[in-house]
């Protein structure tokens, strides 16, 4: 029997999309035990409770916020999404280059990125032929399930 990772990427976003603490799936040439949650034997009660106050108020006025627009996005862009949660890795290795540049054209299938989640490094493959227009996420970064990573000017 054959596992099928892709299916078992889409479980694990479901699952952390959840409440969820434990889950447990047993096949015939396989287990999969998942737990999420704090870690153990550090009870909630010993962790500090920070405690605020409020910040005191200025006595001359604040300075003006200056809203910039957000870079306009064509509407035929296409955004390449995290499966899963986990850490962002532009390259295979932190001596080797990325996969892709902005500006760099990839074919359907490629690796574009990497996502690590639960020590378990998976490949993102590009779904479409095109263009990397942004690239929206920092090598190294927690991505969430669903996150956009990048956007492709398909071709």
């Amino acid at each position: 029997m054959s596992i099928d990772f892709q299916k078992i990427r889409e479980l694990l976003g479901a699952i952390a999309q959840t409440d969820i603490t434990e889950f447990s799936l047993k096949g015939e040439a396989f287990e999969l035990t998942v737990k999420k949650g704090q870690s153990p034997g550090v009870p909630m009660a010993s962790l500090p409770v920070p405690i605020t106050t409020p910040a005191p108020t200025p006595l001359t006025a604040p300075a003006p916020v200056v809203d910039t627009p957000p870079p306009a996005v064509d509407p035929k862009w296409v955004d390449i999404t995290s499966p899963m949660v986990g850490t962002f890795y532009r390259a295979p290795a932190p001596t080797e280059p990325p996969f892709v540049e902005t500006g760099d054209r990839i074919n359907n299938g490629q690796t574009v990125c990497i996502i690590e989640a639960m020590k378990l490094m998976n490949e993102i493959e590009a779904e479409i032929n095109g263009q990397i227009m942004e690239i929206l996420v920092q090598n190294g970064e927690p991505v969430e399930f669903g996150q956009p990573l990048m956007r492709i000017n398909p071709s």
